[in-house]
Protein backbone atom coordinates (compact mmCIF):
# COMPACT_ATOMS: atom_id res chain seq x y z
CA UNK A 1 0.00 0.00 0.00
CA UNK A 2 1.04 3.29 -0.83
CA UNK A 3 1.61 5.62 2.55
CA UNK A 4 0.14 9.27 2.08
CA UNK A 5 2.00 11.32 4.67
CA UNK A 6 -0.66 14.43 5.17
CA UNK A 7 2.19 16.74 5.95
CA UNK A 8 4.27 16.90 2.93
CA UNK A 9 1.29 15.97 0.71
CA UNK A 10 -1.02 17.65 -1.78
CA UNK A 11 -4.02 17.03 -3.46
CA UNK A 12 -3.90 18.42 -7.09
CA UNK A 13 -7.48 18.80 -8.77
CA UNK A 14 -7.28 19.63 -12.53
CA UNK A 15 -9.93 20.93 -14.66
CA UNK A 16 -13.34 19.77 -12.80
CA UNK A 17 -15.14 22.49 -14.45
CA UNK A 18 -19.04 22.30 -15.86
CA UNK A 19 -17.77 21.79 -19.74
CA UNK A 20 -15.04 20.00 -19.07
CA UNK A 21 -16.98 17.39 -16.53
CA UNK A 22 -19.82 17.09 -19.33
CA UNK A 23 -17.23 16.22 -22.12
CA UNK A 24 -17.79 12.07 -23.34
CA UNK A 25 -15.11 10.87 -21.51
CA UNK A 26 -13.57 7.34 -20.64
CA UNK A 27 -13.44 4.81 -19.15
CA UNK A 28 -15.27 6.67 -16.19
CA UNK A 29 -17.81 9.55 -16.84
CA UNK A 30 -17.02 12.92 -15.62
CA UNK A 31 -19.74 12.33 -12.68
CA UNK A 32 -18.04 9.28 -11.58
CA UNK A 33 -14.72 11.42 -11.89
CA UNK A 34 -15.99 14.27 -9.54
CA UNK A 35 -17.53 11.61 -6.71
CA UNK A 36 -13.91 10.31 -6.46
CA UNK A 37 -12.54 13.69 -6.31
CA UNK A 38 -14.47 14.96 -4.09
CA UNK A 39 -14.23 12.01 -1.78
CA UNK A 40 -10.51 12.47 -1.80
CA UNK A 41 -10.80 15.93 -1.05
CA UNK A 42 -12.89 15.34 1.71
CA UNK A 43 -10.07 13.13 3.27
CA UNK A 44 -7.18 15.13 2.38
CA UNK A 45 -8.87 18.18 4.30
CA UNK A 46 -9.39 16.43 6.84
CA UNK A 47 -6.19 15.17 7.77
CA UNK A 48 -4.96 19.01 6.97
CA UNK A 49 -2.98 18.11 3.92
CA UNK A 50 -3.65 21.52 1.07
CA UNK A 51 -6.14 20.92 -1.24
CA UNK A 52 -5.29 22.85 -4.81
CA UNK A 53 -8.14 23.46 -7.26
CA UNK A 54 -6.79 23.79 -10.98
CA UNK A 55 -8.69 25.78 -13.35
CA UNK A 56 -8.44 26.75 -17.08
CA UNK A 57 -9.11 29.94 -18.20
CA UNK A 58 -9.51 30.48 -21.95
CA UNK A 59 -9.93 34.30 -23.51
CA UNK A 60 -13.37 33.84 -24.94
CA UNK A 61 -14.60 32.53 -21.76
CA UNK A 62 -16.86 30.30 -22.90
CA UNK A 63 -20.23 28.45 -20.80
CA UNK A 64 -19.62 26.41 -18.07
CA UNK A 65 -16.12 27.67 -17.23
CA UNK A 66 -17.49 27.05 -13.66
CA UNK A 67 -16.01 24.83 -11.15
CA UNK A 68 -18.49 21.75 -10.70
CA UNK A 69 -18.23 22.53 -6.70
CA UNK A 70 -17.75 24.84 -4.13
CA UNK A 71 -13.66 25.44 -3.83
CA UNK A 72 -14.15 26.74 -0.23
CA UNK A 73 -10.82 27.85 1.05
CA UNK A 74 -8.68 25.35 -1.25
CA UNK A 75 -6.19 27.38 -3.57
CA UNK A 76 -7.13 28.00 -6.83
CA UNK A 77 -4.51 28.11 -9.38
CA UNK A 78 -5.83 29.78 -12.58
CA UNK A 79 -3.80 28.49 -15.57
CA UNK A 80 -3.38 29.62 -19.08
CA UNK A 81 -1.88 26.45 -20.80
CA UNK A 82 -2.58 22.86 -20.84
CA UNK A 83 -0.76 22.44 -17.57
CA UNK A 84 -1.18 23.96 -14.03
CA UNK A 85 2.29 24.84 -13.54
CA UNK A 86 3.41 26.81 -16.58
CA UNK A 87 2.49 30.66 -15.62
CA UNK A 88 1.08 30.35 -12.09
CA UNK A 89 2.29 30.28 -8.77
CA UNK A 90 1.84 26.82 -8.62
CA UNK A 91 5.10 25.65 -7.52
CA UNK A 92 5.64 28.35 -5.05
CA UNK A 93 2.53 27.22 -3.29
CA UNK A 94 3.61 24.15 -3.02
CA UNK A 95 6.78 24.77 -1.57
CA UNK A 96 5.78 26.94 0.54
CA UNK A 97 3.73 24.50 2.29
CA UNK A 98 6.30 21.70 2.18
CA UNK A 99 5.06 19.94 -0.19
CA UNK A 100 7.11 16.50 -1.60
CA UNK A 101 4.21 14.29 -2.88
CA UNK A 102 1.57 15.63 -5.54
CA UNK A 103 -1.48 13.06 -5.76
CA UNK A 104 -4.02 14.22 -9.14
CA UNK A 105 -7.25 13.62 -9.97
CA UNK A 106 -9.28 15.50 -12.93
CA UNK A 107 -10.44 15.83 -16.38
CA UNK A 108 -8.60 15.34 -18.99
CA UNK A 109 -6.00 12.26 -18.13
CA UNK A 110 -4.03 12.81 -21.47
CA UNK A 111 -4.12 16.63 -21.39
CA UNK A 112 -4.41 18.92 -18.03
CA UNK A 113 -3.68 15.89 -16.16
CA UNK A 114 -0.71 14.71 -17.49
CA UNK A 115 0.93 17.76 -18.20
CA UNK A 116 0.58 18.89 -14.86
CA UNK A 117 2.04 15.61 -13.24
CA UNK A 118 4.64 15.78 -15.80
CA UNK A 119 5.47 18.96 -14.87
CA UNK A 120 5.01 18.17 -11.00
CA UNK A 121 7.66 15.61 -11.39
CA UNK A 122 9.91 17.74 -13.60
CA UNK A 123 9.80 20.02 -10.44
CA UNK A 124 11.10 17.33 -8.22
CA UNK A 125 7.84 15.97 -6.66
CA UNK A 126 6.86 12.41 -5.75
CA UNK A 127 4.12 12.18 -7.63
CA UNK A 128 0.60 9.84 -7.47
CA UNK A 129 -2.38 9.43 -9.95
CA UNK A 130 -5.34 8.51 -8.79
CA UNK A 131 -6.37 6.25 -11.95
CA UNK A 132 -10.62 6.48 -11.12
CA UNK A 133 -10.13 9.98 -10.21
CA UNK A 134 -9.33 10.71 -13.83
CA UNK A 135 -10.83 10.47 -16.83
CA UNK A 136 -10.11 10.97 -20.72
CA UNK A 137 -10.92 11.55 -23.90
CA UNK A 138 -10.30 8.04 -24.91
CA UNK A 139 -9.68 4.89 -23.68
CA UNK A 140 -6.07 4.10 -25.42
CA UNK A 141 -4.68 7.80 -23.75
CA UNK A 142 -5.98 6.99 -20.22
CA UNK A 143 -4.62 3.71 -20.69
CA UNK A 144 -1.15 4.36 -21.89
CA UNK A 145 -0.94 7.48 -19.19
CA UNK A 146 -1.77 4.88 -16.38
CA UNK A 147 -0.17 1.63 -17.95
CA UNK A 148 3.25 3.19 -19.57
CA UNK A 149 3.62 6.97 -18.58
CA UNK A 150 2.54 7.53 -14.87
CA UNK A 151 4.22 4.33 -13.76
CA UNK A 152 7.29 5.74 -14.73
CA UNK A 153 6.99 9.26 -13.02
CA UNK A 154 5.80 7.85 -9.87
CA UNK A 155 2.99 5.77 -8.26
CA UNK A 156 -1.00 5.10 -10.10
CA UNK A 157 -3.71 4.13 -7.16
CA UNK A 158 -7.41 3.89 -6.96
CA UNK A 159 -8.98 6.11 -4.91
CA UNK A 160 -9.66 3.37 -1.99
CA UNK A 161 -6.32 2.99 -2.07
CA UNK A 162 -5.30 7.14 -1.93
CA UNK A 163 -7.80 6.70 1.38
CA UNK A 164 -6.30 4.23 2.80
CA UNK A 165 -3.28 4.97 2.56
CA UNK A 166 -3.71 8.61 3.82
CA UNK A 167 -5.37 6.60 7.14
Amino acid sequence: MTKIDPATTALVLVDLQERIVALPTTPHTGETVLANALRLREAFRAAGAPVVIVKVSRPDNPPGNELVFDPQDDKIVTKFTIGGFAGTDLDEYLRGKGVRTVVFGGIATEFGVESTLRAASDHGYDTVAVSDAMTALSDISHENAITKIFPRLGTVVTTDEALAGLA
